[in-house]
């Protein structure tokens, strides 16, 4: 959809056309190849147990933190290696059941990796 805008919004500047068809029709193509990269992406399957470890795609993660921003959820976490994973869900593409029984998850891992509140 947003390379057909962008295609568009291209054809209707003031640019020549001998330079805008080109153009749009490169916008156009960028477009379907980015939404044809998209739709063969694997799922990702994010498993939070009750006692607060996390596995993504069957393998173990830890330091899962969840971030919200208004209806965006951003998570950070590190793999078996080290390495440091992100994940973000936008408002269409976690369902709202899914998306309370993030919220409901999250605070129980992030009570029980907190710092005292007393120093010892």
């Amino acid at each position: 959809m947003l390379g057909a805008l962008a295609a568009l919004g291209v054809i209707a500047s003031e640019m020549p056309m001998m330079f805008s068809i080109p153009l749009a029709l490169l916008a156009a193509g960028e477009g379907i190849r980015l939404a044809r990269r998209e739709l063969r992406r694997p799922e990702r399957k994010l498993v939070i147990a009750a006692d607060g470890r996390a596995t993504l795609d069957g393998a173990d993660i830890d330091g899962l933190r969840v971030h919200w921003r208004g209806p965006w959820a951003f998570a950070q976490f590190r793999d078996a290696g080290g390495r440091r994973g992100r994940l973000a869900w936008w408002p269409d593409t976690l369902l709202p059941r899914d998306r309370r029984e993030l919220r409901l998850a999250i605070p129980v891992i992030q009570a029980a990796h907190s710092q005292p509140a007393m120093a010892s």
